[in-house]
C-alpha cells in the first residue's frame, strides 16, 4: 500500500527534479570536505550552511504550497509552525550544553541561571534526548495546527478572514515568546549551541551532515506531498479549492480534508524549522514575525503555486536575491521584494513555472507537434491520391 502510494509521486518531471536535487545533495558536501580550500571548486563551509538554510526555506515553501496551492487556504501564519519546530530543536541543543555554559550549571541553561530560575520547567523535561526532541518537532506544530484548524474549519472560516486569523495567531505567539517568564530565553532566544548528537555544531563535517539532512528531508516531504496531491485525496483537495460549496454538496466532509492537509503542512514546516536552527545557530521570537510568513507566501507565488516544484525554486531564488541585495544594497531589498511580488501577481499569476510552460508552448517544435492532425486509425485502407 505504501509502495503504491509513493509510486504516484514519480513521473518524468519528478524524476528529473529529484535527480538534480540528489546531485546537489551529494556534490556540495563533497566539494566542501574533499577539496582543499585553495582549490577553485572548493565550497566553503559558510556557503554550505547558507545553502542548507535555503533548503529549509524550500521545505517551508513546500508546506505553504500544499495548503495554498492545492486546498486554497492562504496561510499567513506558517512562520509560527516553523518557529515552534525551531524552538523544539533549540531546547534539545541547549540541554546538550550542560556544564559548558557560562555559569557552569549542569542542568539549567545560562538564561535561566541569569534570571534566577531554581529548577528546570516541566515542559523542558525530556529534551535532553534526541528522539523525544524530534517527536516534539513534529508534535507541537501538529497539535497546535489541529486544534486551530478544528475550530476554524468547523466554523467554516475561510478566505481573507482565515488569513487574518492565522496572522493573529503568529503575532500572539510572538508576544508570548518575548516574555522572560515563558522559559524560552525571552528576547534573546536560544543560542550558543555546542553539540548535536555528540558532534560539534561548528565542525565542517557537522555542517555538511546538516546540509544533507535538510536535502533528504526536502526529498521525503516532496514525495509525500506529491503522493498526496496525485491521489484521490488530492483531487478532493483541488475540488475544495475550486468549488468548496459544490464539493460539500456532493457529500464530502470538507472540514476533514482541510484539517488533514493543514496539520500535515504544519508538521512539515516544524521539521523545516528544526533543521534551520542548528545551521544558523540561534532561534528567537523574531522568527514569529508576521513578515516572515508573508515572505514565505511570496516565495510560493514567485515559483508558482500548485506545482510543488515552483515554490522550492522560488524559495531558493528569492533568498539568494535577498543574500545578494542585503550585502550590496541593503536599503533596496524590501523595495525589490515588494516590486517582485507586484510584478508576479500582475504579469505572472502562475509564477516562474507558468512562465516556463508558456515559453515551452511557444517553441516551434512544440507548436508543430501540437498542430499536426491526428492520423486516422479506422483500420480501413486510405484512398490513393
Amino acid at each position: 500500500m505504501i509502495t503504491s502510494f509513493l509510486v504516484r509521486a514519480f513521473d518524468r518531471q519528478a524524476a528529473l527534479f529529484l535527480a538534480i536535487l540528489g546531485l546537489v545533495i551529494v556534490a556540495v558536501p563533497a566539494l566542501n570536505l574533499l577539496l582543499p580550500p585553495d582549490h577553485p571548486l572548493h565550497v566553503p563551509t559558510y556557503a554550505v550552511s547558507l545553502m542548507g538554510k535555503y533548503l529549509t526555506y524550500a521545505l517551508l515553501a513546500l508546506s505553504v504550497d500544499l495548503v495554498w496551492g492545492y486546498c486554497g487556504i492562504l496561510s499567513l501564519g506558517h512562520g509560527a509552525f516553523f518557529a515552534l519546530g525551531g524552538y523544539a530543536m533549540g531546547m534539545y541543543l541547549m540541554r546538550q550544553i550542560g556544564p559548558r555554559g557560562v555559569y557552569g550549571d549542569p542542568v539549567l541553561p545560562d538564561f535561566m541561571v541569569f534570571l534566577n530560575w531554581k529548577e528546570l520547567p516541566w515542559y523542558w523535561t525530556g529534551f535532553d534526548m534526541f528522539p523525544y526532541a524530534l517527536m516534539m518537532v513534529l508534535l507541537v506544530p501538529g497539535v497546535l495546527a489541529f486544534i486551530f484548524g478544528w475550530f476554524a474549519f468547523r466554523s467554516r472560516v475561510s478566505g481573507v478572514y482565515l488569513s487574518i486569523i492565522t496572522q493573529a495567531l503568529t503575532y500572539a505567539l510572538l508576544l508570548a515568546f518575548f516574555r522572560n517568564d515563558m522559559g524560552f530565553g525571552g528576547n534573546n532566544g536560544l543560542t550558543d549551541f555546542k553539540d548535536i548528537l555528540g558532534f560539534p555544531v561548528q565542525a565542517d563535517g557537522t555542517r555538511a551532515a546538516l546540509f544533507v539532512a535538510s536535502g533528504l528531508a526536502l526529498v521525503l516531504c516532496f514525495l509525500l506531498a506529491r503522493s498526496v496531491t496525485r491521489s484521490k485525496l488530492g483531487k478532493v483537495l483541488v475540488a475544495v479549492r475550486d468549488a468548496e460549496s459544490r464539493t460539500r454538496f456532493l457529500g464530502y466532509r470538507v472540514e476533514h480534508y482541510k484539517l488533514f492537509v493543514w496539520t500535515l503542512s504544519a508538521m512539515m514546516a516544524g521539521l523545516a524549522g528544526a533543521l534551520y536552527v542548528p545551521q544558523v545557530g540561534i532561534i528567537n521570537p523574531g522568527e514569529f514575525e508576521p513578515a516572515n510568513s508573508i515572505e514565505a507566501v511570496i516565495w510560493v507565488a514567485v515559483g508558482g503555486r500548485g506545482t510543488l516544484f515552483g515554490p522550492i525554486f522560488g524559495a531558493v531564488l528569492v533568498n539568494y536575491g535577498k543574500t545578494w541585495f542585503t550585502a550590496v544594497l541593503p536599503e533596496v531589498w524590501l523595495f525589490a521584494l515588494g516590486a517582485l511580488f507586484v510584478v508576479v501577481t500582475l504579469f505572472l499569476p502562475k509564477g516562474l513555472v507558468g512562465l516556463a510552460a508558456m515559453v515551452r508552448a511557444r517553441l516551434p517544435r512544440h507548436r508543430t507537434l501540437k498542430s499536426e492532425p491526428a492520423t486516422p486509425s479506422t483500420g480501413e485502407p486510405q484512398p490513393a491520391e
